[in-house]
């Protein structure tokens, strides 16, 4: 990565833990509905940065939301489980661009986007309510916070890359 994109990805970092912590925490819709939008970071990281450098910058990331709400590590465990399969996750959104690097995430088709950003939301929702929980009894509960709090940040994120998307 140049200079410039680790300053990008840090000044992200910071501003997404910040959002998370001060905002979006404290948003708590009907008990079910609580948006993630320190996802951010991982769903932008640059495609051909190292990869053992996300999962670390995941962990930080997860164990930083852990920290400031007292959550016992389901946010950085979370945050590990979709940077560790996120190269799957995009080769499965964006195809045989993924695999010759050439795809710009702000220059896909909003489908491809809608899919990448869906699986990982999920995905990381899950994980995160069932360790929150960590009791099968309870699927329902874990099903419903899955899909309301998922909807919400999909929504949140969409809206995040459309609002800050480059014009060409």
């Amino acid at each position: 990565m140049q200079n410039n994109a680790i300053l990008i990805n840090a000044l992200r970092f910071v501003l997404l833990v910040l959002l998370q912590v001060l905002l979006l925490n404290h948003i708590n819709f009907l008990g079910y509905i609580n948006p993630y939008g320190y996802i951010l970071f991982i769903v932008l990281f640059p495609l051909d940065g190292n990869k053992g450098l996300l999962i670390f910058l995941s962990f930080l990331l997860g164990f930083s939301i852990d920290i400031f709400g007292d959550s016992g590590g389901v946010h950085a465990a979370a945050s590990v489980l979709i940077a560790y399969v996120r190269p799957w996750i995009l080769k499965f959104s964006f195809g045989i661009s993924y695999e010759h690097n050439n795809i710009k995430i702000y220059k896909t088709s909003m489908a491809q986007r809608f899919s990448y950003i869906s699986i990982l939301v999920l995905l990381h929702h899950i994980i995160l309510f069932s360790l929150e929980v960590f009791n099968f009894s309870h699927i329902l509960l874990i099903l419903k916070s899955t899909l309301f709090s998922g909807i919400f940040t999909i929504l949140l994120l969409m809206s995040l890359l459309i609002l800050f998307s480059r014009k060409n």
